[in-house]
């Protein structure tokens, strides 16, 4: 068995039975009526956990106004927390010293999220993430590759969770070479653009496959100072992925359609648009979603997806506009298994998309509203200013 999808047992066998059951599903994009079922029954298993464990989750599973209309499908009942709360409140689950990982959402400055993993759930969404990387036939063992992080180079006491997840999909294949996009100055990050585009010059000629990891901003500003000097095409080895997360805030006004930022990707670095993905996560809800071939964001058989409206919070109907919630019973350690994100977006069936998973997918269309709050995303687009 690949090391990353090796066995992780839930805290409680005996309370979290059919929570074990679902996250030990191998096929991410299962679904079907039985698959259905278990999630309701490790939803309902999960509210039971954290209302035993969490005054403040307790409190609003007792209220019939939060749990009165379904949150997801006909079965699943769990109120909604919105993600802007772990941003001001530090509420676990667990006792502090079963915390084994402590993340945070954004950069040196602002409000952050602060989420508490004990090892069980850390380890389940890690394993999630593997068996999408297997899926699509990315966990290569044998096969070394040059990495490109556009994200944050480790440093002392850096608890970024998208520096922590960008490091994780290192261990997918071995590294020969690892360039960092941010690079650490001792009192803070800086953008790199000339060491980004020295290390594709170099990665192009060596014989190994690159993975280019992390924010697209930083991918794209890349690109653009290589048009802007006049230098040519490369053409990255057979093999080389593209793995994008993060997206554009902070730089909205620099934003390209996804198929243009694509088509730029495929002309000047040779890399194929189906090994070009994005990708949605956030600290808060650790559930990964990777875009299919055809760039759609699936939902995996370990959570459910759902839009509501933003002045009501009632659910919308496939193709409207509304909050993005994701739910999942996976994480035992914050109460955070019912989370209503800040990022507008839209549901559509699966049968709408043409590739072979057949769960709903989510398309994500910005943030909503303005906000003093800032993500890291927003934190390493500020990095970039004065470099155009």
């Amino acid at each position: 068995m690949k090391p990353h999808l090796a066995p992780v047992e839930v805290p409680d066998l005996a309370a979290l039975g059919h929570v074990q059951q679902l996250c030990d599903l191998a096929e991410p994009y299962a679904h079907g009526r039985a698959a259905d079922e278990l999630f309701a029954a490790a939803m309902a298993e999960t509210n039971a956990w954290h209302a035993g464990r969490s005054s403040f989750f307790a409190a609003l599973l007792d209220d019939p106004a939060e749990t009165a209309a379904p949150t997801v499908g006909d079965e699943v009942r769990t109120p909604l927390v919105p993600a802007a709360f772990f941003k001001r409140h530090e509420v676990l689950s667990v006792p502090r010293e079963d915390v084994f990982l402590h993340l945070t959402s954004s950069g040196t400055t602002g409000q952050k999220s602060q989420m508490f993993f004990d090892e069980w759930t850390i380890r389940s969404a890690q394993r999630m993430v593997a068996r999408i990387f297997d899926h699509y036939g990315w966990i290569t063992p044998d096969q070394p590759v040059n990495y490109l992080l556009y994200s944050y180079e480790p440093a002392p006491a850096l608890k970024l969770g998208t520096s922590f997840t960008d490091n994780y999909l290192c261990d997918f294949a071995p590294a020969r070479h690892t360039t960092h996009a941010l690079r650490h100055t001792g009192t803070g990050h800086e953008f790199d653009v000339n060491g980004c585009i020295a290390a594709l010059h170099r990665y192009a000629e060596d014989d190994v496959p690159v993975r280019i990891l992390g924010f697209p901003a930083f991918l794209y500003f890349t690109l653009e100072r290589m048009r802007a000097m006049g230098l040519p095409p490369l053409r990255l080895p057979e093999g080389s992925l593209v793995v994008l997360g993060g997206g554009w805030k902070g730089h909205a006004d620099r934003q390209i359609a996804k198929d243009a930022f694509y088509a730029e990707v495929s002309e000047r670095l040779g890399v194929p648009g189906d090994r070009i993905r994005d990708t949605f996560g956030s600290v808060e809800h650790c559930v990964p979603y990777v875009e299919c071939a055809e760039h759609r964001l699936h939902v995996p058989v370990w959570s459910r997806a759902a839009v509501r409206d933003t002045g009501t919070l009632r659910p919308l109907p496939y193709g409207e506009r509304g909050f993005l919630h994701l739910v999942s019973p996976y994480i035992t350690s914050v109460p955070a298994h019912s989370v209503v994100m800040g990022d507008l977006a839209s549901l559509h069936p699966g049968e709408e998309c043409p590739c072979p998973s057949s769960t709903d997918w989510f398309t994500v269309h910005g943030r909503a509203g303005v906000s003093r709050n800032r993500s890291c995303a927003v934190a390493a687009a500020e990095l970039m200013k004065g470099m155009a």
